[in-house]
């Protein structure tokens, strides 16, 4: 998805000349539908290179896409910067492998919406103020909506996968906190995903998920690649340089239903009342704690923005 510090912005970047005319508002939606519009691309593929071979093309490519865009100076890292971006990149790696196996077996708009709990955890936990308490209990009831055991249509371990790949992107916030601080962002988003890679490959190859890989697959997980780690990454970029960080982190709360809406218009999936309201519920729980979190506290929306490259 990106690279949220959990210690306020990540290191903030040039915007390319061509997207610095993109006002910020456009910019950051156009990312968000990008990056749902690249999940939906993705979950095509899964009927014939399954999930893993369909994580391990698009993180591959993706590694190679932006080592391409950014040359990072991999010869001139120091130790210390080595062991941050090493476990960072495999995080991004697991955290992605997690969701697209959640994303197997249930909507897209549902595994979003589980997922996200990872970084609003991140934002609420440990608070001791009565609104926080208030944001995380909303989003828990979100959550028992989705749970299987209200009307059974939740395939129970997509469920549990979802929330694992929401625990991988909190620790990929904590993580990403330090690396932001030693490695400007785009070198270490791009040595972040060339580790991801690395960490996620061999699983793609032993499970055969490369065995009916054609030209054409090529391109689509070529596709996949671009909606979901470089055109958001630098749309992203592009509107932090203009954004108030809550308007940002408002905005990028509206994640779960736009993934919901592309999971409807791309692949058909039709959400229960139930699930919808779900959505809608930690969508205010994420909005809310944006909102009312202290302005030194991460947001979940800009810890996400640490990881614009990332997100499934």
């Amino acid at each position: 998805m990106i690279q949220r510090s959990q210690t306020g912005y990540p290191h903030r970047m040039q915007a390319q000349p061509r997207l610095a005319s993109i006002p910020p508002l456009p910019a950051l939606l156009g990312a968000i539908v990008s990056v749902q519009g690249g999940a939906a691309l993705a979950k095509h593929l899964f009927a014939v290179l399954g999930p893993t071979g369909t994580v391990g093309l698009r993180i591959g490519l993706s590694a190679l896409v932006l080592l391409i865009a950014f040359r990072p100076p991999l010869h001139k890292l120091t130790a210390a910067q080595w062991r941050a971006i090493v476990p960072y990149g495999v995080v991004l790696g697991g955290m992605n492998l997690v969701f697209y196996l959640a994303l197997s077996r249930i909507p897209l708009g549902l595994a979003v919406t589980l997922e996200f709990v990872g970084p609003l955890g991140i934002a609420v936990f440990g608070s001791r103020r009565g609104i926080d308490l208030a944001w995380a209990v909303l989003a828990a009831i979100g959550i028992a909506l989705i749970a299987p055991w209200k009307g059974g249509s939740v395939d129970p371990v997509g469920a549990l996968l979802a929330l694992g790949a929401g625990a991988f992107w909190g620790a990929y916030i904590l993580i990403g906190g330090r690396v932001s601080r030693l490695v400007p962002g785009g070198a270490a988003v791009a040595t972040g995903m060339l580790f991801a890679a690395i960490a996620v490959l061999p699983i793609s190859i032993a499970t055969g998920g490369f065995a009916q890989l054609t030209a054409g697959r090529v391109l689509a997980g070529l596709g996949v690649a671009l909606l979901s780690s470089a055109i958001p990454y630098t749309l992203e970029m592009s509107a932090l340089n203009a954004l108030p960080a809550r308007t940002f982190g408002i905005l990028m709360s509206l994640e779960p239903a736009v993934a919901a809406l592309a999971g409807r218009i791309f692949l058909g999936e039709v959400l229960s009342p139930a699930q919808w309201l779900a959505v809608a519920l930690v969508i205010a729980a994420s909005t809310g704690s944006t909102l009312t979190g202290r302005r030194a506290a991460p947001t979940p929306a800009v810890e996400a923005c640490d990881a614009v490259a990332i997100e499934p």
